[in-house]
């Protein structure tokens, strides 16, 4: 079944800890071995498995994509002017899938899934299917 995990961004770039909306479908669907994919159906955001433990990885993961990637490069000819926002969702990746084992999301220690926001403040929908 395909799930739908709704999300309100609250900046132009930020990371949402959505761990626990996956495990909650996974649980939900009382699925004991298989694959969850989570997929962001957006162009200017993204998937993430990283580090859940310290705040500072996300911050620092941010600043350093707008090292890469900034928003104020007169070239840029998309109009819309949020050509970085689609440079960061192309770099981090619009999906990921994660096993699952004894009905439990198969992460690491301290690994969380992560909603990538790089054009926000927005609405934002991600998509959740569960593979048996």
């Amino acid at each position: 079944m395909l799930r739908e995990i709704n999300i309100r961004t609250s900046k132009r770039d930020e990371m949402i800890d959505i761990t626990s909306q996956v495990q909650r479908i996974v649980t939900q669907e009382a699925i004991h071995e298989g694959l969850a994919v989570v997929y962001a159906a957006h162009t200017t955001a993204g998937i993430t498995i990283n580090e859940n433990a310290d705040p500072d990885v996300t911050r620092d993961l941010l600043r350093r994509l707008d090292e890469a990637f900034p928003w104020d490069v007169a070239a840029d000819r998309h109009g819309e002017g949020n050509s970085a926002a689609h440079l960061k969702a192309s770099m981090v990746g619009a999906s990921q899938t994660v096993i699952i084992r004894n009905g439990r999301l198969l992460l690491g220690r301290w690994q969380g899934i992560y909603f990538c926001e790089f054009d926000g403040p927005r609405s934002r929908t991600c998509y959740v299917k569960i593979v048996q």
